[in-house]
Order: C-alpha cells, then sequence, then structure tokens
C-alpha cells in the first residue's frame, strides 16, 4: 500500500463525493417538485421541502464558513426561523441560498490540508476533531437529503422518478455491470 494516498486525502476525496452525491440526489428530488408541492406541508408536523432547503442552507454556511477559525454556530444563524417561511422565502432565493452554501462546503473541503487534521473545531462552543466536525455535516446532510426525497416521493406518489434501485428492480441492478449502474438522475448530464 505504499502507493496508496495518506488517509487524509483519501478521506477528503470521498467526503467531496459524498456531499455531492447526496446534493446530486436532493436536486433531483427538488426537481420533480412543482412549486406547490416545494411549500406543502405533508401534515402539520412535518417540514416541506422548502423548509428542509432553508434549515440546510443555514446549517451548512454556519458549520462551513471559516471553518477552522470561527465556530460552527455563527452568531448570525437564527436555527429556529429556518423552519418558518415568510413571503421573502422565494424557491428561487431558498435555492439560490442553497447552492450557495454547497459552494461554501466544497471550496472549504477543497482547501482542506493533511496537517489540519490535527486541529480542533468548535461548534456551539464544544471542540470537535476535524473528523468529527465533517462526520457531522456529512450524516446532517445524509438525514435532510433523506427527507427532501421522502416528502417529494410522498407528495409526487406513482409520478415520482425514482433516483435510486425501484422496488423489485434489485435482481435486475445487480446483473448489471457495474460501469452501467449508475442511475440517470433528472438533473445530471
Amino acid at each position: 500500500m505504499a502507493d496508496a494516498p495518506p488517509f487524509e486525502a483519501a478521506y477528503l476525496d470521498e467526503v467531496r463525493r459524498s456531499f455531492r452525491g447526496y446534493k446530486r440526489l436532493a436536486d433531483g428530488g427538488l426537481a420533480q417538485l412543482s412549486d406547490q408541492e416545494f411549500f406543502q406541508l405533508p401534515d402539520p408536523e412535518s417540514n416541506c421541502a422548502a423548509q428542509v432547503v432553508k434549515h440546510m442552507a443555514g446549517n451548512l454556511r454556519s458549520r462551513w464558513l471559516d471553518f477552522l477559525t470561527t465556530d460552527g454556530e455563527k452568531p448570525d444563524r437564527h436555527r429556529d426561523q429556518e423552519f418558518v417561511l415568510t413571503p421573502a422565502d422565494t424557491r428561487a432565493d431558498l435555492m439560490r441560498r442553497w447552492e450557495e452554501s454547497f459552494k461554501i462546503v466544497f471550496d472549504t473541503v477543497a482547501s482542506l490540508k493533511a496537517e489540519d487534521f490535527v486541529k480542533t473545531v468548535t461548534i456551539r462552543g464544544e471542540p470537535h476533531t476535524i473528523l468529527q466536525a465533517i462526520n457531522r455535516s456529512l450524516m446532517h446532510t445524509a438525514y435532510h437529503v433523506g427527507q427532501i426525497l421522502y416528502v417529494g416521493k410522498h407528495l409526487r406518489g406513482a409520478a415520482w422518478t425514482v433516483l435510486s434501485i425501484p422496488k423489485g428492480k434489485s435482481a435486475e441492478f445487480n446483473a448489471m455491470k457495474p460501469e452501467d449502474r449508475k442511475m440517470k438522475l433528472p438533473n445530471r448530464p
């Protein structure tokens, strides 16, 4: 394994790949929702896709902006308000914030170096290793992307385009050559 990249480089490559994959899944689901469905609550106790997008944009911006030098809970973040939609929260504005927050993530991950892994960052004043902070954000992203997809599938029903292996198609998928297994998402070239 002398030619293998150091752990940190391999890990950061996987982090980039994972964040891009989760964003691609969410974008594929969001693209299927009409504006009405984007803002539609599945029930009074749940969040609509718009609220999840607003929350994720706020969370990712807060966690990843100045990642190594400031607390991951920025003083200008108001988490509770991320779940409240106002007339200013148009789909276009929420998606702009979504894109901006993911750009911050991708730019920050690209800037990290192996030597950064010995540093400690804080989130709400609590110390985290770089590995802990990144894993926390990645898991949080996966959790909410799952919510977006579930809400979308719930609202769209049979009109939903499956973004993974469709029900009852596992054997067919497993029989495919690995290079042919990539799922074709609506927004993927």
